[in-house]
């Protein structure tokens, strides 16, 4: 259809504290990825095709691993992030090796994306309800006018570490005023209708029903255009910086500051999760259990 959207999975990181490739990581009962159910679930809802956005040196084990899986089910392709992919003028500089960061990630989509389309991490569960109102958005939506689902802090935290969100802010309209990037946010031992996060005076707090961005973007192809500009200002600013990046929540910041872009934050009844780290398969495991024996999803998924 002409109006099905794409679905770009970011799946180029090998999660450092997990300690491996999280991508072709098992969590259901016949070998499903979460990315399995990721792909499912956009498939359901209404998206029409899916790019991943990996590096060349995964390619092989990625295209094996995960790809085979849908490839005949829906259209799949491949984006390569790399560090010299940068635009035209600015050169790799010397010693770097860390990536740029997600916003670069999208962009190095930018030649396989020609439709609306959404951005989700590889290792993170979103939930079917998510991918069904983003699609909805996503058929319609036109220019410079964008969304996000959002998610109750208390739903995306981990028991077995800190995590870093952005915390939203939004308007009377339900549109995005900020994202807060917060770093290091863990529930709160002392009490439990709240989190708390590092901060100059100790640590300060959030509530649990704090609104969250857990990078699940909708975007029309315009974004790629204003990515590539903030990418030029960064790489003028911080290009030597071995370890600065520039994140998705940056640029809409900016967009939204600059009267350049509107973010609805869409609201939806799915539950994340996601794993952050090693401890946090057993829940993720038992979490899709749940959602099978409530007949969410066949088994095996793909019979």
């Amino acid at each position: 259809m002409a109006h099905e959207p794409t679905l770009v999975v970011l799946a180029a990181g090998m999660g450092s504290r997990y300690g491996g490739l999280k991508q072709v990581d098992p969590v259901g009962p016949h070998g499903e990825t979460i990315l399995d159910y990721s792909v499912f679930d956009a498939m359901r809802a209404g998206f029409g095709r899916v790019v991943f956005v990996i590096r060349r040196d995964i390619e092989e084990e990625f295209r094996a691993k995960v790809g085979s899986r849908f490839e005949g089910r829906l259209p799949v392709d491949y984006a390569f992030q790399s560090l010299e992919d940068l635009p035209d003028g600015f050169p790799l500089p010397e010693g770097r090796s860390k990536p740029w960061g997600t916003a670069h990630a999208v962009w190095a989509a930018r030649n396989a994306v020609s439709r609306n389309f959404a951005v989700i991490n590889a290792d993170d569960y979103y939930g079917s309800d998510a991918y069904r109102v983003l699609a909805g958005y996503l058929q319609s939506t036109t220019g410079d006018h964008y969304a996000m689902v959002g998610y109750r802090l208390g739903n995306t935290l981990s028991d077995h570490g800190d995590v870093n969100r952005a915390v939203c802010r939004t308007n009377a309209h339900g549109e995005l005023v900020r994202a807060v990037e917060t770093l290091a946010i863990e529930r709160d031992p002392d009490a439990p209708d709240r989190a708390r996060f590092p901060s100059d005076n100790g640590y300060d707090h959030l509530p649990l029903d704090t609104v969250v961005s857990m990078n699940m973007f909708g975007f029309t192809t315009a974004m790629f255009a204003h990515i590539e500009t903030h990418l030029r200002a960064f790489l003028r600013d911080r290009a030597e910086e071995p370890k600065a990046e520039l994140y998705i929540p940056t640029v809409v910041n900016k967009l939204i500051e600059r009267g350049e872009a509107s973010m609805q934050v869409l609201t939806s009844d799915a539950t994340w999760f996601g794993v952050t780290y090693a401890e946090d398969k057993p829940h993720v495991q038992e979490a899709i259990r749940a959602l099978i024996a409530a007949g969410r999803y066949e088994t095996p998924l793909w019979d």
